[in-house]
């Protein structure tokens, strides 16, 4: 992203919500750029474009003056800042692991996959329109899904883990999505390649004969 804009947005980060005028003297003081309003405007447009901030709000002055406009940033650009959710994540899975025994583990997130599949709604459709769903589904959440007809059965690819530097430490979440797919397609598919294990996808193979 251009640097400006990159600045504007942590501005607003740090004050919440700002003028443009509040914009152009953080840029001038804080990151020693020489900017108009009308520059910063433009850059404005272009973030609430890409729907990272939001549409400006008037606010009265409580002294005499034309009212102003007032940004604030979008959830979306608010999750595009630095977080610290893997670490937490990590944190999170260690304990549970070290504190409950591996069948209320198992149980865990035997729910979250359910749950998961809940969230989904498949409805009760022919197996390939249920596999377009499938895929529609898990692309929604990250998981750059496809499927193809292979030799021995259908083939249903998911090329990025959402999760991948937490599924180096613990077989639970590889776990988890077996159960997924299963719930997904209505079907019981078999792993043949993992991302974990150095492979280009996680792919899961659902035997022609399942679907007589």
């Amino acid at each position: 992203m251009q640097e400006t804009r990159q600045h504007i947005l942590q501005i607003l980060r740090e004050q919440g919500q700002a003028t443009v005028d509040m914009i152009v003297d953080a840029l001038q003081t804080d990151h020693g750029k020489e900017i108009t309003a009308v520059t910063v405007r433009h850059h404005l447009n272009v973030l609430q474009q890409e729907g990272l901030i939001t549409e400006p709000q008037l606010r009265h002055r409580s002294t005499p003056g034309r009212p102003q406009h007032i940004y604030t940033l979008t959830e979306k650009a608010r999750e595009l800042a630095p977080n610290n959710y893997q670490q937490l994540l990590h944190h999170l899975l260690h304990e549970i692991e070290r504190q409950l025994p591996e069948q209320s583990v198992n149980v865990i997130f035997e729910g979250v996959a359910d749950t998961m599949a809940i969230q989904a709604r498949m409805p009760n459709v022919s197996f390939e329109e249920r596999l377009d769903l499938a895929v529609g589904y898990l692309n929604q959440q990250g998981y750059n899904a496809s499927w193809e007809k292979g030799i021995d059965g259908i083939i249903l690819h998911t090329r990025n883990c959402p999760y991948h530097q937490l599924s180096k430490t613990t077989d639970v979440l590889c776990a988890m999505d077996m159960r997924l797919m299963a719930a997904l397609t209505g079907r019981t598919p078999r792993r043949i390649s993992t991302i974990s294990q150095g492979e280009a996808s996680c792919a899961y193979l659902i035997p022609y004969e399942a679907e007589k």
